[in-house]
């Protein structure tokens, strides 16, 4: 073979080299988690956005959940410390400050930590729930701890992913990384509708061994928190409360009958129904609402 055909041979290998190249994905990079507390993972370009102001409450408005928030304080503050702690599921009723709950937590936890210690939430949109896995890779190796969140967790008919979940929590033959916990939030104390499950159970050859399944899910929690509808009392504390916080001024009796009212028209009290009503008398009483 002439010189000149090994030289239009190795220009051509170059071009090819150059064309995958320019095809292949570019490698992720690494991400700065001391950029912020909070993060979103974005399954799609599998990065971690940053979230530099967080929506969420002061700790101290959370009022009527006060033994579900004492466990979930100390469980998370153990985590932050590199002692043992429980992977936890909220479940319950609407409105009780189940995810209001898990932020506040985060953010009372990292006022008492040192800067190089702080503990780190990243929000986990429920559809991406089966890219967990690949999220655990890019967490395993950093010197921070992390809490990942799913809000409003739940799984529909034909929906598989739910198996995806279960392998991330149990962390597979590795095991769950040291330095990450999952808390979620939902409505339903197994995650999956009683239907589905009483559906598995009347088609399987074994009945047991199919609601076994649907309801091992949840199992896989340490921790099971139960919000559950307010009292009255509790409701009208929550208001108290909010109103002494952003300095709202109203008669104490006029504010006590707006707030039972508001909540009547509403058929039910919780604590998003109570800052609702905040949200509403601040405007009509034409006084801005603090930043939390």
């Amino acid at each position: 073979m002439t010189d000149e055909t090994w030289s239009r041979i190795e220009r051509k290998l170059d071009l090819l080299i150059d064309v995958l190249s320019r095809m292949a994905p570019a490698a992720p990079e690494n991400p700065d988690f001391d950029s912020a507390d909070c993060f979103v993972w974005n399954a799609e370009k599998t990065t971690l956005d940053p979230v530099l102001r967080v929506n969420r409450v002061d700790i101290g408005l959370i009022r009527g959940v006060d033994h579900v928030r004492d466990i979930l304080l100390d469980n998370t503050q153990r985590f932050g410390r590199g002692l043992p702690a429980n992977n936890v599921l909220l479940w319950g009723a609407r409105g009780m400050g189940k995810s209001s709950l898990v932020k506040s937590v985060h953010a009372a936890i990292n006022e008492r930590q040192e800067t190089s210690k702080r503990l780190k939430l990243i929000e986990v949109h429920r559809e991406d729930i089966d890219t967990l896995p690949h999220l655990m890779t890019l967490l395993k190796s950093s010197q921070h701890y992390f809490v990942l969140f799913c809000d409003d967790l739940s799984f529909d008919h034909d929906d598989t992913s739910y198996k995806s979940l279960k392998a991330a929590l149990d962390g597979g033959v590795e095991g769950r990384p040291a330095n990450v916990l999952f808390y979620a939030t939902s409505n339903r104390r197994h995650l999956l509708p009683r239907s589905m499950i009483e559906n598995e159970s009347s088609t399987a050859i074994n009945p047991s061994e199919a609601v076994e399944e649907k309801v091992s899910l949840s199992d896989r929690f340490g921790l099971w928190l139960g919000f559950h509808k307010c009292s009255q009392d509790d409701y009208l504390q929550m208001i108290d409360a909010y109103v002494a916080h952003h300095g709202l001024k109203i008669d104490a009796e006029r504010l006590r009958a707006e707030a039972i009212e508001w909540a009547t028209t509403r058929g039910s009290r919780s604590g998003r129904v109570a800052y609702q009503f905040i949200q509403d008398l601040a405007g009509r009483l034409g006084q801005p609402l603090r930043e939390t």
